[in-house]
């Protein structure tokens, strides 16, 4: 059996995207718990040299929907990256996952060999499809909602491992 790109993508996206939400939750809810300012843990770090959480959401979401568009042919949506309540960042997940939800199969399957070339911080990046799929995308995305789950767990939030990979 073999799978698609559209498989290896699009669902793996929003069910991740949606355990990030899921873990956003337990965030919250562990803050008013303790009647800690929720802007603790927006503003939190793992390291000084590490973007805090909220960034670390944002980059999940954009590695999402920019995969997502650029393995179907689509215009890239924007999102202002200003988020600073957990509110906020649970509202740009669930933009994320509309626009991830308006692709098809017929546009991204069978672009495994699809050029797909960007300018991002000044640099172009030359990747074919599955590779940019495999080695680029899904990896960044795991990064991100990895680093938001540590940021959490590190100020004490009861997230674990079944938060990451969310309910079978």
């Amino acid at each position: 059996m073999t799978i698609s790109m559209f498989q290896a993508s699009v669902p793996v996206f929003i069910r991740h995207l949606n355990n990030l939400s899921g873990i956003l939750d337990k965030g919250l809810a562990h803050a008013n718990a303790k009647k800690i300012d929720e802007s603790v843990f927006v503003n939190a770090r793992l390291a000084p040299d590490m973007f805090p959480l909220s960034r670390q959401v944002q980059i999940a979401c954009d590695a999402a929907k920019a995969g997502a568009a650029r393995l179907a042919g689509v215009e890239l949506p924007s999102f202002e990256d200003t988020e600073n309540t957990f509110e906020l960042l649970e509202e740009r997940i669930a933009k994320t996952i509309k626009f991830l939800q308006t692709l098809s199969k017929e546009q991204i399957d069978d672009k495994e060999d699809h050029a797909i070339i960007y300018t991002q911080r000044g640099k172009e990046s030359k990747f074919v499809g599955q590779q940019y799929l495999l080695d680029y995308v899904l990896p960044n995305l795991f990064f991100h909602i990895t680093a938001t789950y540590a940021i959490l767990r590190n100020n004490g939030v009861d997230v674990g491992k079944k938060d990451f990979l969310g309910n079978f």
